[in-house]
This record gives structure tokens, C-alpha cells and sequence, in this order.
């Protein structure tokens, strides 16, 4: 079997690493040339897992066609903002009758599609019943030190599920199919948001009591929104759900937490970011909740509130002093 994955990031490297067991081959495509000739010579990626071994059956490239042809599964592992452009320039050498599987977790801000929803709104009808996303508690740096992971996989369609889940299936990395598309794609990006509040907060030196309470709160924000988009409440109670929001709020390695300290300890987000390699996918999807509630009339509070801190330059502090005097409610009747 020859997999593709597309992206050389942290978590597309980690995923062929994963892939790789399976399979004879993996190419992996990545944009930058040193990238792309460090896993290929020294079978490390230096830019984003540095000291990490890359199993010799990745082979890199910077030629998407080289990437694509003769692959039997695709895995796109590119930044959600990134997606539509690199789908665009992948299209025309893409197998068909393959599982596509999306890794990314965001929600594109002008259309506010998910990312199998992009990927349809990109590819033929064709390709449309072998589209599939993956996601769940996955940190790159221990995926690719074979750690024990375990994710969900999503598809409508059973059997990409089944094929997708059966191309990964390794001895430290396991996955659950589903095929509630909708709230696997929900739980993995708003999760996001809701992770840049908790390190916010950790920022603040406010305590465990409100970090635990924005867990809460958040995964009540999320089911309550990707229900209204269709999705099974229970899905967020699982591994793409409560499962990914915990690790992204408490994990040391979480980019959203990470930019959600600075904010708290009085950073602006544009120096935040300028520090970092790797993209913090909530904060362009800060502004998609945000667009979402405005157009369901769901209420994301802490979304929102991330939002202002972020697009707005709201006070951290401030937007902490919102969230609590807000309208007192019952747990279980409302926002």
C-alpha cells in the first residue's frame, strides 16, 4: 500500500510516521525545500519535531503530483485556512476511489464550512462518498514518539471509516469510527476556542476552579452548536469531543492554550504569534463562532468573548468579569 499525506507540519509528519507501519510507502509534500530534504536525508523533521526519527519508508517532496500518484489513501494535513488553496492545486492529481481524510481542525472564516465540507465544496461529486476526517486528543510530538493515542475517524460512508481506521491501526495508535461528521468536525475546532480561554485563565493566575468550570461550560457551548448543525449530542461526550478538549486545555503542548497565557499575562496576540511556528488554529476560529452564533442565534458566550480579546482587543480581566455576572440561569435549561 502507498499513502499520501499532504502537509509536513508537526501532525501531517507524525501521521505518515503512523501510516508508515502499514505501508510500503508514504510520500509526504511539504512547501519548504529544507524541510523536505531533512526528512529525506537525516529522516528527521528539524522545523517541527526536532530529535524525533521519521521511519525511512516517508519519503518527502515538494511536487504534489509526485505526492498523489499511485496513493491508495490521502491524508490532508495542511492549516484550515490553507486548505482550499492547496485542495485547489492537488485536485488534478488526485486517485480516485481513495479515502480523503481531513486532519485539519478549523472552520474556514468566509464560508464557514468545515473541512469535509471545504473538501466537497472543492472536488468533483465523485469524490464526495471517500471524503473523512479524523480527529480527538492527539498531541504531534507524542504521536510521533509512538505513544498511546486513540482518535475517532468519521465518514458518512462506513466503509472509508473502516478502510481509513484499518491503514492506522498500529500498537500505540488506535481509532473508533463514526459517522457523525458534523460533531467529530465541531468538537475538534471549537475545542480550539474554548482552550485559549483555559490558558487565559491559567494566564491570570485564576486557579483550577475556573479552569474546570470553562471546560464545562465550553464543551456545553460546542454540543450546543454542532447539535443545531445537525450533529449526536453523544459524540461530544467522546474522543473528538470532552476527550480533545481536555488535552487542548490542560496539555503543556497546546498552542491554543499557549496563546491564551500570553493573553492572559498581557501579551498582544500579533507578537504572540510571531513567536510561534506552528499555527494556533482558534484564533481564526474564534471568528467563525463568532459568525456561527450570529447566523443560528446560539449562544457561544466564552467563544465570544474570545473573539473580542482577539479581534478586538477586549481586556482579558474584563472579558472574565463579563462571563460571570452575566444572567443567572439553571445548568441544564440554557446558556
Amino acid at each position: 500500500m502507498r499513502g499520501s499525506v499532504i502537509g509536513s507540519g508537526s501532525f501531517g509528519t507524525a501521521l505518515a510516521n503512523v501510516l508508515a507501519v502499514n505501508c510500503e510507502e508514504v510520500r509526504l509534500w511539504g512547501r519548504e525545500p529544507g524541510t523536505v530534504e531533512a526528512i529525506n536525508t537525516q529522516h528527521e523533521n528539524p522545523t517541527y519535531l526536532k530529535g524525533i526519527p521519521i521511519s525511512e519508508r516517508v519519503r518527502a517532496t515538494t511536487d504534489l503530483e509526485e505526492a498523489l500518484t499511485g496513493a491508495e489513501m490521502v491524508v490532508l494535513a495542511t492549516p484550515s485556512h490553507a486548505t482550499r488553496e492547496v485542495l485547489a492545486r492537488a485536485k488534478p492529481f488526485l486517485p480516485k476511489g481513495v479515502p480523503l481524510i481531513t486532519v485539519s481542525k478549523g472552520i474556514e472564516n468566509e464560508t464557514l464550512l468545515t473541512m469535509t465540507e471545504l473538501m466537497e465544496d472543492c472536488l468533483p461529486e465523485e469524490f464526495h462518498p471517500y471524503v473523512a476526517v479524523l480527529s480527538g486528543p492527539s498531541f504531534a510530538k507524542e504521536l510521533a514518539r509512538r505513544m498511546p493515542t486513540v482518535v475517532t475517524i468519521a465518514s458518512h460512508w462506513d466503509k472509508v471509516a473502516q478502510r481509513c481506521q484499518k491503514a492506522l491501526q498500529t500498537d500505540t495508535f488506535r481509532s473508533y469510527t463514526s459517522t457523525d461528521v458534523v460533531g467529530v468536525q465541531y468538537g475538534g475546532a471549537l475545542k480550539n476556542v474554548i482552550a485559549i480561554a483555559a490558558g487565559m485563565a491559567d494566564g491570570l493566575g485564576m486557579g483550577h476552579n475556573a479552569r474546570a468550570a470553562i471546560i464545562t461550560r465550553g464543551l456545553a457551548e460546542i454540543t450546543r452548536l454542532a447539535v443545531r448543525k445537525g450533529a449526536n449530542p453523544l459524540t461530544l461526550s467522546g474522543l473528538s469531543g470532552m476527550g480533545d478538549l481536555v488535552l487542548t486545555c490542560t496539555g503543556e503542548l497546546s498552542r491554543n492554550r499557549h496563546v491564551g497565557m500570553e493573553l492572559g499575562k498581557g501579551r498582544k496576540l500579533p507578537d504572540i504569534l510571531a513567536d510561534m511556528k506552528e499555527v494556533a488554529e482558534g484564533v481564526k476560529t474564534a471568528k467563525s463562532a463568532r459568525d456561527l452564533s450570529l447566523k443560528t442565534g446560539v449562544e457561544l458566550p466564552i467563544c465570544h468573548q474570545v473573539y473580542l480579546i482577539a479581534y478586538e482587543g477586549k481586556n482579558a480581566k474584563n472579558a472574565v468579569v463579563d462571563l460571570m455576572t452575566r444572567q443567572p440561569k439553571s445548568e441544564l435549561s440554557g446558556v
